[in-house]
């Protein structure tokens, strides 16, 4: 069988002779490219040769074209903040000041990057497309939603439900336009990518979110391709509802047990993916610690229905020969697993908080700069707290960085984003509106009676 072939099989919940693998490839490829990842995201010619490379190396059955939540949002009039090992991450809301939907447009295939990214999908169509499942990544409609309006989202949900109902039918609007797009350019499978979902109540989910990506996955149904609902961190709340939206597939990270998810997915008769470690294994791990990984995965998901993928977008600096030992896992060129394994067993000084003169908040990252939810959890914390003025100070403590993950491990952080006051796990996965960030604040100031 063709490796697209066997991809195929798992999207549609069937038994295969191989657990399909999908290593979502995104600013990683600029990596493997030698070039920055704003070079690499502006340039149909280096995204197209970053997926050849990736092919190449790593022995997919899938690939993203590529790996950027921030499309849309950029061609809607977002302004982007680029980087040089991470994907632009929004440093602009347009409906954060004038929440008037009124002044928003219609994309059309000649905004933004749209244009790049097409060119590249149809050139690794024609390049791949015989052997590879081609993924179009595009962004969820509740995180687009976030883009252009801000954390003020979260209030609008409580003070203004109905103009929430219309963004996210605007968004949605969007979405299904891009959609169309990619599947004219020659994508396989439309993952929708809406991190955001996991920060919101199942009752929310339900009000804000579930109408909308149900109508998306019945677009895509009814153009004839796969799709897959795709959200990171702690989104065990909120799975089930995914389900119910009725795409293909549900794609996870490693803040929710794959087995649950697996448990609710079949019942459902959706294959699932995930859920590779990306930066206690991938990023920081041996070639030992990413098989072992990865053989955990393909125990727990079995032969039907599931795909072996990391978590979310691989991290830039991910070791290749780490890759390459999953590949080599996966096509059962190695029958036993042998080598060093890793330790993140750091000496790392945890801050005496009781005895501090203020108040010390840890954010605990996957990287905002890289990471929606926790952008927003750190813009929430650095906009709430600045009142307080020296009596506070915050740090965000990003775990691809070594020092972050012990830290996280002496705090007993277990998801990501969390907020953790004065040594104290406050906001899991979670994104704090005003009043809660400033009570946790006042609370904490008057326990050390400052």
């Amino acid at each position: 069988m063709k490796r697209k072939e066997i991809l195929f099989a798992a999207l549609q919940n069937k038994e295969v002779e191989r657990i399909p693998w999908v290593p979502f490839v995104g600013c990683h490829a600029a990596k493997l490219m030698n070039v920055s990842t704003e070079d690499y995201f502006k340039s149909a010619d280096l995204i197209v040769n970053g997926v050849k490379l990736a092919y190449e190396k790593y022995r997919p059955d899938g690939l993203p074209v590529l790996f950027d939540l921030q499309v849309e949002a950029e061609a809607l009039g977002c302004q982007l903040k680029y980087s040089p090992t991470n994907p632009p991450s929004v440093a602009s809301h347009p409906l954060a000041e004038n929440p008037d939907l009124s002044g928003l447009r219609a994309l059309t295939e000649s905004d933004g990057r749209l244009p790049i990214v097409l060119e590249a999908i149809k050139r690794i169509k024609q390049a791949l497309g015989e052997d590879l499942g081609i993924y179009g990544l595009i962004t969820g409609p509740y995180t687009l939603a976030l883009h252009l309006r801000g954390t003020e989202i979260f209030f609008d949900q409580i003070d203004n439900p109905q103009y929430v109902q219309d963004l996210m039918r605007f968004c949605t609007k969007v979405a299904k336009t891009v959609v169309a797009m990619y599947i004219e350019a020659g994508v396989d499978i439309v993952a929708v990518v809406d991190p955001m979902t996991s920060q919101i109540s199942p009752e929310n989910f339900e009000e804000f979110v579930l109408p909308f990506v149900t109508e998306i996955f019945n677009f895509i149904r009814e153009k004839e391709r796969f799709s897959s609902f795709f959200v990171c961190g702690n989104a065990k709340n909120n799975v089930e509802n995914m389900c119910k939206s009725g795409p293909d597939n549900i794609s996870i990270d490693e803040n929710i047990p794959l087995g649950f998810v697996k448990e609710v997915c079949q019942r459902y008769g959706i294959s699932f993916g995930g859920n590779i470690k990306l930066t206690v294994s991938m990023l920081f791990g041996t070639p030992a610690d990413n098989m072992v990984d990865a053989m955990n995965c393909m125990h727990i998901g079995g032969n039907k229905g599931f795909i072996l993928a990391p978590g979310c977008d691989m991290p830039f600096a991910t070791p290749e020969e780490n890759v390459e030992a999953i590949a080599a896992l996966v096509h059962g060129d190695v029958t036993e697993i042998s080598g060093e394994k890793s330790s993140l067993d750091l000496d790392i000084e945890v801050p005496d908080y009781e005895n501090l003169d203020y108040v010390h908040i840890d954010i605990i990252t996957l990287d905002s700069q890289a990471c929606a939810p926790c952008q927003y959890m750190v813009e929430a914390v650095a906009r709430n707290s600045g009142e307080f003025g020296e009596k506070v100070a915050w740090q965000e403590h990003k775990i691809k960085e070594k020092e972050a993950v012990a830290l996280m491990q002496k705090l007993g952080v277990s998801s990501i984003p969390t907020t953790v006051i004065d040594g104290e796990v406050k906001f899991i996965s979670l994104i704090p509106d005003e009043t809660q960030v400033k009570a946790a604040i006042r609370k904490a100031l008057e326990k050390k009676g400052l």
